[in-house]
């Protein structure tokens, strides 16, 4: 089992940067792809970008150039740094984690949830 937190959410202005975390518990973890998805008021969970367990990364083109995902397998951590935030990233972001390490933008690839983080941008 695999435990997900996100943190760092939170309300920002248009132009603004935010970055969040997602800490995951378990002795796997560098071997877990991770992804992060958002879900707006009305409408589908939709994927923002993973990184696999080598580090190759993959985004939504709506945030392609905006955000950058990374991963810190020492902290058991991955990020989502997200630059130049838009009315349009207001949403609740959750962190995903799946067993295997390539990457999938498909929310039903992935094993593990955490509870969301909410991101608030405002104009």
């Amino acid at each position: 089992q695999v435990r997900l937190v996100e943190s760092g959410g939170g309300l920002v202005q248009a132009g603004d940067s935010l970055r969040l975390s997602c800490a995951a518990s378990g002795r796997t973890f560098s071997s877990y792809g991770m992804g992060w998805f958002r879900q707006a008021p009305g409408k589908v969970r939709e994927f923002v970008a993973a990184i696999a367990s080598g580090g190759t990364t993959n985004y939504a083109d709506s945030v392609k150039g905006r955000f950058t995902i990374s991963r810190d397998n020492a902290k058991n951590t991955v990020y989502l740094q997200m630059n130049n935030l838009e009315l349009e990233d207001t949403a609740n972001y959750y962190c995903a984690a799946r067993s295997w390490g390539t990457i999938r933008v498909h929310a039903t690839s992935y094993d593990y949830w955490g509870q969301g983080t909410q991101v608030t941008v405002s104009s």
